[in-house]
């Protein structure tokens, strides 16, 4: 494996080592990237301009806010959970997790915590490892039918994002599935009515899904994902207990891990809340995903912190406890993060690349369809999309590589982009990612496709800090095809 750097004084070394090995037209495109004609905030005029608001008076937002789950955190923490149930006063809990979970010791520990305090529930263990519209359908059925009073979710994303949405639904019978399902593919309307309580007892280190009013799903009919976003969504608890983690596969860990690192770099470098728009009318209708700012960036950067000092060990050595207690942390830091400040083109490209799936079944995974986990369909783009951002905010890109270990010293501003897409690159290198989108299946002839599925994920893409067409997006998958 070559080292990677990516400062114009090793310029010709790196070109030299890709065309050894073949990839002269990645080079080639990732330079195009980083020189293209800046069209961001600062360079251009016409950049999500908001047409204003007589509230505010101005086209652009001034204000952003802080929403987040109650957390709990510690080792065997889990036991607590029937004493919190009764607390609340739930008579009748939904309980949901996935068939893989139900015979693995997290639900063990749940069951024994609601049958020692007398807490009734039903069990539904039919959620989908990345839901789509028709498995969500599905869990909201039985909520439905089941007049819950509290419901638990224990899993990774996939469970707790399912249980958020037949939580919503159940609270709202009247809905149409696409009412709360964000525009452009659904009507993105907004929730005033109250949800009841749900607990996320989290079994992955990755979606920080615990943490915030997102849920994720597959929308079969155009193969891409979409999903709800609204803080009326979020759990009114996240019981975050490290000892789930162990259980959890060395290939799952990394690509939970991947999200956690990806959520924490596209929240950093994510369009300045001040720069989004338009100006809500209302503060019902501010998105829940409102653009970088000062609080966000802590989390996200002491998220990156940890995923720095932890991320390996966490996957190399599943029996290493504060490794992954650690990284379980970081998912909840990042998802404080990204919860509030949103991400951008890593995960807004992600979604027509998992939905858009061949044959690919991803290693470590007990499904039965085929799969490209989330963390690594957000991951693979993350070198180009990187090198293209690096324009706006190129000193917040080189903090994000120097946190990551890299010595940026003697770093050009204008080399930021190839600096992080490098010492990416070499991290997923270290830990045996798949090279590229070519490795899952993919070829040139797929592109428009992907760039079709991208385009309706305005609510994440829209957050870049820079600008994009289709060619460029187009440029930039085509830049991930090949990685190393």
């Amino acid at each position: 494996m070559p080292t990677f750097c990516g400062c114009r004084a090793n310029t010709v070394q790196v070109d030299e080592v890709y065309e050894m090995a073949g990839r002269t037209r990645v080079v080639q495109l990732l330079r195009q990237l980083e020189k293209a004609t800046c069209s961001c905030p600062a360079h251009s005029q016409t950049y999500h301009q908001g047409s204003g608001h007589a509230s505010c008076g101005r086209a652009t937002d001034y204000a952003f806010e802080m929403a987040c789950s109650n957390i709990r955190y510690g080792e065997g923490v889990t036991r607590e959970i029937g004493m919190d149930l009764q607390n609340l006063g739930a008579r009748n809990v939904c309980l949901m997790t996935d068939s893989n979970l139900t015979r693995l010791p997290p639900v063990k520990a749940v069951l024994d915590s609601l049958a020692k305090h007398g807490v009734t529930y039903k069990c539904y263990d039919k959620v989908r490892v990345e839901p789509t519209d028709a498995s969500f359908k599905e869990a909201i059925g039985f909520a439905k039918g089941g007049a819950f009073d509290a419901y638990v979710a224990v899993g990774g994303g996939s469970v707790i994002d399912t249980c958020k949405a037949a939580n919503l639904y159940a609270c709202h019978p009247e809905a149409d599935f696409l009412d709360f399902v964000n525009a452009p593919i659904g009507k993105g309307k907004p929730i005033t009515g109250p949800l009841k309580p749900l607990i996320a007892v989290p079994t992955t280190a990755g979606t920080g899904s615990e943490t915030t009013g997102v849920a994720i799903f597959d929308y079969e009919a155009l193969k891409a994902k979409t999903g709800i976003a609204s803080r009326a969504i979020r759990p009114t608890l996240g019981m975050v207990d490290p000892l789930h983690t162990l259980h959890m596969p060395q290939r799952v860990a990394a690509n939970s891990g991947f999200d956690v690192l990806c959520h924490a770099l596209e929240s950093y470098t994510a369009l300045p809340y001040s720069m989004r728009s338009p100006c809500p009318p209302n503060p019902i209708s501010r998105p829940a995903y409102q653009g970088s700012n000062p609080v966000s960036d802590v989390w996200s950067r002491h998220a990156l912190h940890i995923v720095a000092k932890f991320m390996k060990r966490a996957v190399r050595d599943p029996e290493d406890l504060k490794a992954r207690s650690s990284m379980h942390l970081a998912s909840v830091f990042a998802g404080i993060g990204f919860g509030n400040a949103g991400v951008h083109l890593c995960h807004g490209m992600s979604y027509p690349i998992a939905g858009n799936v061949k044959t690919f079944k991803a290693k470590g995974y007990n499904v039965d369809h085929p799969l490209v986990p989330h963390g690594l369909s957000v991951v693979l783009t993350s070198p180009a999309v990187f090198t293209f951002t690096a324009t706006m905010c190129p000193e917040r890109h080189l903090e994000a590589a120097q946190i990551l270990g890299v010595d940026v010293s003697a770093a050009k501003k204008e080399d930021a982009g190839l600096v992080l897409a490098d010492t990416l690159r070499q991290f997923l290198y270290d830990l045996e990612v798949d090279d590229g989108l070519g490795a899952i299946g993919y070829t040139k002839e797929d592109i428009p496709a992907l760039v079709k599925g991208t385009i309706p994920q305005e609510r994440v893409t829209k957050l870049s800090p820079r600008s994009h067409t289709e060619e460029d997006l187009a440029n930039l998958f085509e830049a991930s095809m090949r990685l190393y």
